[in-house]
């Protein structure tokens, strides 16, 4: 198979998945190397393809429905959990994972997760290999960027974070900054 072909292979494969797809699979399905699908990833996407790599593989970011925002958190490493179940409980899709560097500046990690079985299958990959999550770079201040199907699951879901601590507000009330939706 050419590399154009493959290229186009990879894109058909990611329009028609409706699972995350590992470089490893797709390399397998070409009998080529993971190198290889790697490279031909990023000339999809340096062509205007919006492929995003996620902990589980490659998605084709589609336009979702339902409001996105982005939530300021705090939290320790053993409240993780919890704070990512409080909002797929809502029937909400936590997207990443951003905090702010003082050299790097916005740093960022896809989690896309949406029920408690992928928030599980993150904390066990994030365990299993020995990194820190990015939050530890800043005392547990982060942002998530959350896509919820209305109004209403987020307003559950920014009451869930604020009763258990973790939504940070502005002293003189309200969320932080950041906290506002993004557009759909």
């Amino acid at each position: 198979m050419k590399a154009a072909q493959r290229r186009a292979y990879i894109a058909q494969r990611l329009r028609q998945a409706d699972c995350p797809l590992s470089a490893t699979l797709l390399a397998e399905e070409m009998s080529v190397s993971r190198q290889i699908v790697v490279g031909d990833v990023a000339l999809l996407r340096a062509g205007g393809e919006d492929i995003l790599a996620t902990p589980r593989g490659y998605i084709l970011r589609q336009p979702a429905p339902g409001l996105r925002v982005q939530l300021p958190c705090r939290h320790t490493l053993a409240e993780m959990e919890e704070e990512l179940c409080l909002m797929v409980d809502q029937g909400c899709v936590v997207e990443d994972v951003v905090v702010e560097h003082s050299v790097y500046g916005q740093l960022s990690g896809q989690l896309m997760v949406s029920n408690r079985y992928e928030v599980a299958q993150f904390l066990r990959r994030l365990s299993q290999s020995g990194a820190r999550p990015l939050s530890e770079l800043t005392q547990g201040i982060h942002l998530h960027t959350v896509r919820c199907p209305d109004q209403a699951a987020l307003g559950r879901v920014r009451d869930a974070l604020a009763q258990a601590g973790y939504l940070l507000t502005d002293p003189e009330g309200g969320d932080c900054p950041g906290g506002e939706e993004t557009g759909g």
